[in-house]
């Protein structure tokens, strides 16, 4: 999750957060990419999960990092919950369990993106080798229990540990035990972000069924091939989801913003502290429902930031969009999201041609395409057809995208060279998780610890 901010103008009306949202327009020449990934941490020596504090803990790799990038570190209550590039824009964070993310830098290219990715790898083991820690390249933290994962020191997260058993059956397992990896794409105006956000929440499952790396939990197979994804159907469902209206006849900034601000909030911070907010709503905020709660109780732009990075639909608007539908996996798939994504949405002839597969497709087929794809990813029958055809389709449909994109590195390639894992997938009709699912029954003999070996980093 990204660093909170603390940007204290005044918000008045309604129209200041359109206004915000509105504000992430950019010309074409501005556009970038945004990649954000998260490992699970283990001990290499018996596979346990990394606490914060002690020797060869998360704290002390995060110390190493620090001497090693010298980025600033972010501090909560005076303890370092992450790391910031105060010159390149990305940042080190910690999920609530203790994976470890990159939030990357808005990059250019592809191939920009693929230095940083393979970078910061080497750069975590570098420090975290000689700590004794490995990370998992998986969707999931697949063995530990809640009561065996390690609880990071972050005040936001005291405050969604307590509020998520009231809202979702599966809100503590998404926080502490699961692992993604997204995209964060700029849009040109408002109707252009229209058009990519309604492609992009349709095609979402069809990336979850590609990505599904996510088949095991608690030492078991679950029966779902993602069930990280699975997990999200029952988190929070005020604010996750695939967000029907978006589909909805006059939907833009006002449409979004009338969503969110009937949500409840999380907390509201003042400084360096959190105060609990989860049962007013961002539109009781506004009315004054915290004047005598919270120090100046009344909004600002950091307060509306904040709430927005707490919903949690298929695909989330910002003054970006955010692609949120993957597991996690290994590097090369890592950077087969952004391609992927760009691919589709970053080129028009693309973004046309995928809203034409998807447009006619009514708000229950979607969501029912949700629902199941966790299950059954690409064997997922819908009309007549499976996930596994419609996902040849769009990949067709992104990798023209990105070749008529004709960015080149130094050796020629051009960015569809980063599609080549979700290619194989296709090719083969297999996903990740059930590759991982034949290892189990089949040369691991059902001993799950051979994931540590063959699934890390």
């Amino acid at each position: 999750m990204a660093r909170d901010t603390s940007d204290d103008t005044p918000i008045t009306s309604r129209d200041d957060l359109v206004e915000r949202l509105a504000t992430g327009a950019k010309p074409r020449s501005a556009w970038r990419i945004g990649t954000e990934h998260e490992k699970v941490g283990f001990r290499r020596a018996d596979f346990s999960p990394v606490p914060y504090e002690g020797r060869g803990g998360i704290r002390q790799l995060l110390d190493g990092m620090a001497g090693l990038l010298g980025w600033e570190p972010i501090l909560d209550r005076g303890l370092p919950i992450g790391l910031a590039d105060p010159a390149g824009g990305g940042a080190i964070s910690l999920e609530p369990g203790g994976q470890f993310e990159l939030s990357g830098a808005p990059l250019e290219t592809l191939h920009q993106t693929c230095a940083e990715t393979f970078s910061h790898m080497a750069q975590v083991r570098e420090i975290a080798d000689p700590l004794g820690i490995g990370f998992l390249g998986l969707g999931i933290s697949p063995v530990w229990s809640l009561a065996d994962t390690p609880v990071m020191p972050k005040s936001r997260y005291a405050i969604m540990s307590s509020y998520m058993p009231k809202v979702g059956s599966r809100g503590l397992d998404m926080m502490f035990r699961t692992a993604t990896v997204q995209v964060n794409l700029d849009f040109g105006s408002e109707a252009d972000m229209v058009a990519k956000m309604r492609v992009s929440v349709a095609l979402q499952p069809i990336a979850t069924a590609l990505f599904a790396n996510s088949p095991v939990l608690d030492g078991r197979p679950t029966g779902r091939l993602s069930e990280r994804s699975e997990i999200w159907r029952d988190t929070d469902n005020a604010r996750s989801g695939m967000v029907p209206f978006v589909f909805e006849d006059g939907f833009g900034f006002e449409r979004y913003v009338d969503w969110a601000i009937d949500v409840p909030m999380y907390f509201v911070k003042r400084g360096d502290t959190y105060h609990e907010a989860t049962d007013v709503t961002f539109r009781q905020y506004m009315s004054g429902a915290l004047r005598n709660r919270v120090p100046d109780g009344m909004p600002t732009r950091g307060d509306w930031d904040n709430h927005l990075s707490t919903l949690f639909p298929e695909v989330r608007l910002k003054r970006f969009l955010e692609m949120r539908g993957a597991d996690s996996g290994p590097t090369r798939r890592i950077l087969a999201l952004p391609a992927f994504w760009v691919g589709l949405l970053y080129d028009d002839v693309a973004l046309a041609a995928a809203w034409d597969v998807v447009k006619d497709w009514t708000a229950e087929e979607r969501q029912t395409l949700r629902d199941r794809v966790p299950t059954t990813a690409l064997a997922t029958p819908f009309r007549g057809r499976t996930v596994l055809e419609i996902a040849r389709e769009v990949l067709a449909i992104s990798r023209e995208g990105l070749r008529r994109r004709a960015v080149v590195n130094g050796q020629g390639a051009d960015e569809t060279t980063y599609l080549a894992p979700l290619e194989e997938t296709v090719a083969l009709g297999r996903t990740p998780a059930e590759l991982l699912l034949d290892k189990l029954a089949g040369p691991w003999k059902g001993d799950l610890s051979n994931v540590f070996r063959d699934y890390a980093y």
